[in-house]
């Protein structure tokens, strides 16, 4: 919600020497989040004046149209004499009242104004339009053309309001009061201690029998309807400055005098209202459900398809309007832009306001994809004794603005309720605080936010309108401290019982992230949603179970209504912004969830409300959501080491990738087992899978490797882009994570070397499997430390591997016939199972 300072001063009487960063810090005290405050016309410097075009003469020599004018700035300029400017803009005509900046004037953003020679001709100055002046969107994408009345060489800063303090408040979903003027206007005045003047208390007549007839068959959905006409409006009437201004302001495009009015009034009041064209409007209007499949078109020429829980306006024909959302295409208000087109304006209206509520709204405006500044306020809450003062004040504006005349008839139709009342006793907000306020501070403060207090131990509290938030009697305490000030609460540090901690699961996953943090990984969170379009990015089978996904009924965007099946796509999304940002050198990692459907498709019954659901409800939910196994993905690309004085450096590769899975593996305690494989987005010759063994089954729990070129291309990614992949969960079930303190032994070691030559499709991990089984109990490790290939020397389709077998007993030294024995051993095996040979 946007606050002009200018605006809040004329119902609260605040010091002049309050800024707005002062206001500011009373209001985020008070408990309002005030994210900004923007500072209009920062920068601006005069003169910035008031003219009239006298002469515009069409310079056609040049590619685009020119335009060399004379302007009228009376004693402005300090001669009198026309001023020439040269300007580029064509919706303005000789005779027409324009802003004019002067020579020696400086514009928002640094910009400064002087006598410059430009298509031929010295411009003194410049015509402006409303994006030079820091204005915003006035909709006229050109000069601004001011009424003819302005008078010419008046100050122009002050006549348009262009310095100005707004207050940018980021409003939570309880306080729907403070989307208006009317809100924060209050919430300012409690905070100075000052009083308010409330622009909702006008004089308001009552009903009677002759207003517009309404017929209201959902006063559940609407338990408020005002329905005012107003006639004779004048077809020419223009929205002033002051109004276009103020709207500009808070963040709306000034449209036409009517729909001006009746969004100034929603800002001012928090009333969402509308207007209706009563020419168009056929018989009486309604209020109800929609029938399943109806169709209306609203304001923003879009075709809809209604559900039956849709709440809409009606008439004779059918429906005319999404109640409290957007009004119909049939009976929209036409202004004088429609006769210029050779139509007719709206001269009669007939205004709404209602209250709504406020689930149906929040519904519809979901279902629909149609957020609008009237749903925002209904889903939020409105305070339903302003619906007929905020018409009121519609038709004053209307009679005052548009010469329209305020017909006799009132129509309002209200469905009886009684205020809300709660019982509270009076030191509650001294026990939720740990604070002794005192019963004459929290009266004082309920009364400060308009509740009705009576009562002494035991206070009995009746709700203002406009909060329909408080319901119960930590709302209302949650109002006294806020009141008070967060800042005066004590801090007191809980005191967590004993023998609780986290679980397993949680320090597996913080020992994954550290150790890959170690390793140079940066952890990149990303949101859990993806399009199905990047399984044919990624190279996916048709049939591969990452295609099947969990969709969202009501997805934040359209082309992400999915949940993830994997981590890559998210996170490779990230390493492509960062490279494209020039961040080349890239090493990333994730632990999150993924989202798998479960073969049997179950439907989540809504748990109760009024209880804690039981153990067996809560498990049938859980029985209905997707399983959700915990995944920890990595992508490298660029420099893994850096060159410099120290040497070389070396580019990431697929084996960082593998020694990560390598390193969560350890972590988890499982025995990973790495071998070739062949899936989705890796190369298939620079691919390893990673294999675990649970009760005697092999199961592959992940992938890394060197990523396939088609995939680059598709994403967009960096050559040679290497990513990793792994089910964490599946890890910790087979893995011992109890500490393992190292072995030291007193006798040494024997190191045997051995080459062996193999096929070259023979997997290393299948010979280093049978060395290891071979070998038996006196090895204590093996590695593979080269890899050679040489047709004439190993013949074609051949390769070395040559490996450094360590071997130790726990009892004794091993002689050199014991550590030979054991090595011809682990040869002979090898031979047996791959075929190897020693390498002569």
């Amino acid at each position: 919600m946007r606050v002009p300072l200018s605006w809040l001063r004329e119902y609260v009487d605040l010091p002049a020497t309050e800024t707005g960063r002062d206001v500011q810090a009373k209001l985020i005290s008070a408990g309002l989040e005030v994210e900004t405050v923007e500072q209009l016309g920062d920068g601006l410097k005069g003169p910035l004046v008031v003219g009239q075009v006298l002469t515009i003469e069409e310079l056609t020599e040049f590619k685009k149209p020119i335009r060399f004018c004379t302007v009228d700035v009376g004693t402005a300029n300090g001669t009198g004499e026309p001023q020439e400017i040269v300007c580029g803009a064509r919706n303005f005509a000789v005779g027409d009242k324009v802003v004019v900046v002067l020579p020696g004037a400086e514009l928002p953003g640094g910009f400064a104004i002087s006598a410059r020679k430009t298509y031929g001709h010295t411009s003194h100055g410049m015509i402006c339009s409303s994006d030079e002046l820091g204005m915003g969107d006035d909709g006229t994408k050109g000069i601004i053309v001011l009424p003819p009345e302005t008078e010419v060489g008046k100050d122009a800063i002050e006549l348009l309001e262009l310095v100005d303090e707004v207050l940018d408040i980021a409003v939570t979903a309880n306080r729907g009061d403070c989307l208006s003027i009317r809100g924060v206007a209050r919430e300012t005045a409690i905070a100075y201690g000052l009083p308010l003047r409330d622009p909702a208390l006008l004089d308001v007549p009552g009903p009677n029998a002759f207003g517009h007839p309404v017929q209201v068959s959902d006063p559940l959905g609407c338990d408020r309807f005002t329905a005012r006409t107003v006639t004779g409006l004048d077809p020419e009437a223009r929205s002033p400055i002051w109004l276009k201004r103020r709207l500009q302001k808070v963040g709306m495009r000034p449209i036409s005098l009517a729909v001006d009015i009746t969004n100034y009034v929603m800002m001012e009041l928090g009333q969402p209202l509308h207007a209706y064209d009563r020419s168009l409007v056929q018989g009486t209007i309604g209020v109800r459900r929609a029938e399943e499949g109806e169709k209306i078109v609203t304001l923003d020429g879009t075709t809809r398809t209604l559900h039956a829980e849709d709440l809409v306006i009606t008439d004779e024909r059918g429906p005319i309007g999404l109640a409290g959302v957007m009004g119909g295409a049939d009976t929209e208000i036409a202004d004088h832009d429609a006769v210029e087109n050779g139509g007719n304006a709206s001269t009669d209206v007939v205004i709404e306001a209602a209250h709504f509520d406020q689930v149906a709204i929040a519904r519809t405006a979901r279902r629909h994809k149609l957020s609008s500044e009237a749903s925002r306020r209904f889903e939020r809450g409105v305070d339903p004794m302003a619906a007929a003062a905020a018409a009121q004040r519609t038709v004053d504006l209307l009679v005052l603005l548009a010469g329209g005349t305020a017909d006799a008839g009132v129509t309002e139709v209200i469905a009886p309720s009684a205020p809300h009342t709660i019982t509270m006793p009076a030191n509650h907000p001294d026990r939720v605080a740990g604070v002794e306020y005192g019963r004459e501070i929290v009266v004082r403060r309920l009364q400060e936010v308009g509740c009705d207090v009576y009562g002494q131990d035991e206070l009995i509290v009746t709700v203002p309108s406009w909060r329909p938030d408080l319901t119960e009697v930590n709302d209302l305490a949650e109002e006294v401290i806020r009141l008070e000030g967060y800042e005066n609460l004590p801090s007191t540090l809980p005191k967590p019982p004993s023998g609780r901690g986290l679980t397993h699961r949680q320090r597996l996953h913080r020992r994954v992230g550290r150790a890959l943090a170690g390793a140079g990984y940066v952890e990149a969170p990303n949101y859990p949603f993806i399009g199905e379009q990047v399984f044919d990015q990624l190279g996916l089978d048709a049939d591969d179970p990452a295609r099947r996904v969990v969709k969202l009924t009501n997805p934040l965007n359209d082309e992400e209504p999915a949940l993830r099946t994997s981590l890559l796509p998210g996170l490779l999304g990230a390493l492509r912004r960062n490279d494209g940002r020039g961040t080349h050198d890239l090493a990333l990692f994730e632990t999150g969830l993924v989202f798998l459907p479960r073969e049997e498709r179950r439907v989540a019954v809504a748990p109760p409300v009024d209880r804690r659901p039981t153990d067996e409800e809560i498990a049938t939910l859980n029985a209905a959501l997707p399983e959700q196994p915990r995944h920890v993905a990595v992508v490298v690309a660029g420099a893994r080491e850096q060159a410099g004085w120290w040497g070389k450096g070396r580019p990431a590769d697929w084996a960082d990738t593998i020694e990560a899975g390598r390193a969560v593996a350890r972590e988890a305690g499982a025995e990973l087992v790495v071998r070739k494989g062949q899936y989705g987005p890796w190369h298939p010759g620079r691919c390893a899978e990673f294999v675990i063994v649970a009760d005697g089954t092999e199961r592959v729990v992940g992938h890394a490797g060197e990523l396939h070129p088609r995939v680059l291309k598709a994403l967009g990614l960096p050559a040679r882009t290497a990513a990793m992949e792994i089910d964490v969960d599946a890890l910790e079930q087979v893995g011992d994570s109890t500490p393992q303190a190292p072995s030291i032994s007193s006798f040494p070691v024997a190191t045997q070397d051995v080459a062996l030559v193999v096929d070259a499709f023979v997997p290393h991990a299948d010979v280093e499997a049978a060395l290891r089984e071979g070998a038996g109990e006196l090895l204590e490790g093996i590695r593979l430390f080269d890899v050679y290939e040489n047709a004439e020397q190993l013949g074609d389709g051949r390769k070395s591997l040559a490996y450094a077998l360590r071997f130790r007993a726990a009892d004794r030294t091993l002689t050199v016939d014991e550590a030979s024995a054991a090595r011809d051993a682990a040869v002979a095996l090898a031979g047996e199972r791959t075929g190897a040979v020693l390498r002569s």
